[in-house]
């Protein structure tokens, strides 16, 4: 399998939006319209998606998300890595400045235990999808691969991630597993719950 990297760019943004509505959840459907914004959104961003939810039902909700999506993509704010192989995208990693990033909100206290490592500027990973066709392919090493090259070139002093613990593998695991940050060469250096934080010094 012969893989391409490219960095999410506005002139991509259809293949982005193409893979999260029909490729990346064929077998998770209801998953098909988080587009990978939630950490870029504060309190107010997701109570508007809730008011949006309460009033117009789940399309009206999903058209408010992919709405935020667009706008992030337009002013450079949601970023992150593509994989493809022979044209057709079949991967995804949405990594940035730990410091463009609104909130890690998805337990309490998980905020400040990521944003406890100091800070100094640290490319964070918070996201990972492949494909159902491509998964276990090593998609998402290649992926996490790139995003630690790029982050040395642009002088970043190290790259994080938030792996959970889980005791089996999991198709959906958003945050890739924990073997994979190990295998790449990150070090764990807190834990907090089922969540390791790991750091590879660049």
């Amino acid at each position: 399998m012969t893989l391409e990297i490219r960095p999410l760019t506005k002139e991509l943004a259809q293949d982005f939006f193409d893979f999260h509505e029909n490729i990346a959840f064929a077998d998770h459907e209801e998953w098909s319209h988080c587009y990978c914004v939630a950490f870029h959104m504060d309190g107010a961003g997701h109570r508007a998606i809730t008011s949006a939810k309460e009033a117009g039902g789940l399309d009206a909700m999903r058209r408010e998300i992919k709405a935020r999506a667009e706008k992030l993509i337009e002013e450079g704010t949601l970023r992150g890595y593509m994989a493809y192989e022979g044209g057709k995208m079949v991967g995804w990693c949405n990594a940035n400045d730990k410091a463009a990033y609104k909130g890690f909100s998805f337990d309490e206290g998980m905020d400040a235990f990521v944003r406890s490592s100091g800070a100094e500027r640290v490319k964070e990973v918070v996201c990972f999808c492949v494909a159902p066709s491509h998964r276990g392919k090593g998609v998402a090493a290649a992926l996490l691969n790139r995003a630690v090259e790029d982050a040395k070139a642009e002088g970043f002093l190290a790259v994080e991630g938030h792996p959970q613990l889980l005791d089996r593998r999991d198709p959906f695991d958003m945050f890739g597993p924990f073997r994979l940050y190990e295998k790449a060469g990150f070090s764990e250096i807190a834990r907090k719950g089922q969540t390791a934080l790991v750091r590879k010094a660049l």
